[in-house]
């Protein structure tokens, strides 16, 4: 990563580098290349580069993940997946080069319409749900079991996250503590909104323990799971056409990993209703849906979603302003009607494990 004198990345000079390698390690000569401001993921810089000929491709450097999900997304597009498009080979056929300890791998870009901008029509819905069937039905290959991470159903690294936060935001607001609130505005409704969420967090952190220890005790069958096929991972073509991208969090784990991304959604921009669900159905087929394990997903997953954002609303020395403004934003959105934090406790209240007054109390 190159940082320039204020103290942020240099992007120019990270695309003349990124340049070079492609070059020399795919044998493709880009005419441009200009960073993707789409995504989540803090690992990994995203690029869209053009060649001579005019044919796009996103190039990602990524130190998170495994190499897996190329592996797999190479599988699927080798065996006719419609929807997922395989990576470029390097020169001596590998699928991605190593560069700055991390990985750098080409995909030829299919797609400007992003799912997450809206126009997923109902046989788009049909499509996504084909897709990801045909991708749960994927044989495990021997390369496939080795690479890919195996569900475990124990998340201690977002735990762990989320508890530190909790003390730290905590102790800034706290006036009892000594420490004064920090001076930056965002970090300190970051911290205001962390105290006001306590409740919530801490039934999404204690019930996702409980579930994962039960989860661990009960049989499953693991498939190939995209895991995290939300609509911003998801490209748009006329006809009804869509595009899975991002495979880096592939992983062999109960269908219900991919399928909460369904049910309800993830993104509080995004939620799906009942109608695309139906959808999405008619084209994945009938299912019977755990819903201890959708549940377990769901408590980890917004834990994950809280987390990530407030790590970059307090790193004010990687990110932006804009950038730290938009990831208390998304915070905001978890903990939203529609986010998934509310969608989290809904399900423990279906479950029975909370009650309707404990779950307004978490609110």
């Amino acid at each position: 990563m190159l940082v320039s004198d204020d103290g942020f990345v240099d992007h120019a000079a990270a695309g003349e580098r990124l340049r070079a390698w492609v070059r020399e390690d795919f044998g493709v000569e880009l005419t441009s290349i200009d960073r993707v401001g789409h995504g989540a993921d803090t690992a990994a810089e995203a690029w869209r580069g053009v060649s001579a000929a005019g044919a796009s491709y996103a190039v990602k450097w990524s130190g998170g993940g495994t190499p897996a999900g190329l592996v797999v997304s190479a599988h699927l597009a080798e065996h006719g997946a419609a929807g997922v498009v395989g990576p470029v080979p390097t020169r001596v056929g590998r699928l991605w080069s190593e560069r700055g300890g991390r990985r750098l791998s080409v995909v030829p870009w299919v797609s400007d319409d992003r799912a997450l901008n809206g126009g997923m029509t109902a046989q788009h819905w049909v499509s996504y749900g084909a897709l990801l069937a045909q991708v749960h039905a994927t044989a495990a290959t021997e390369a496939l079991t080795k690479l890919l991470p195996r569900e475990q159903h124990t998340h201690e690294q977002v735990a762990s996250a989320v508890r530190a936060f909790h003390n730290q935001l905590r102790s800034r607001v706290d006036e009892s503590a000594g420490v004064e609130a920090p001076n930056d505005h965002l970090a300190r409704a970051l911290a205001n909104e962390w105290r006001a969420a306590a409740g919530v967090l801490s039934t999404l952190l204690e019930h996702a323990d409980d579930l994962g220890r039960e989860l661990q005790t009960r049989q499953a069958t693991n498939v190939v799971c995209h895991g995290d096929p939300h609509l911003g991972n998801m490209l748009l073509r006329d006809g009804g056409q869509v595009w899975l991208i991002d495979w880096d969090d592939a992983v062999l784990a109960p269908r219900e990993r991919d399928l909460m991304f369904v049910i309800g959604g993830v993104l509080a921009s995004a939620p799906v209703s009942p109608q695309e669900q139906s959808w999405f159905f008619d084209g994945y087929g009938p299912t019977a849906v755990d819903p201890t394990r959708l549940t377990y997903y769901q408590c980890t997953r917004a834990l994950e979603d809280l987390a990530g954002p407030a790590a970059e609303v307090l790193d004010i020395h990687r990110y932006t302003e804009s950038d730290r403004a938009d990831a208390l934003s998304i915070f905001r959105g978890v903990l939203s009607p529609t986010g998934l934090a509310s969608l989290a406790l809904s399900s423990l209240r279906d479950l029975g494990r909370i009650c309707d007054e404990a779950s307004r109390s978490a609110q």
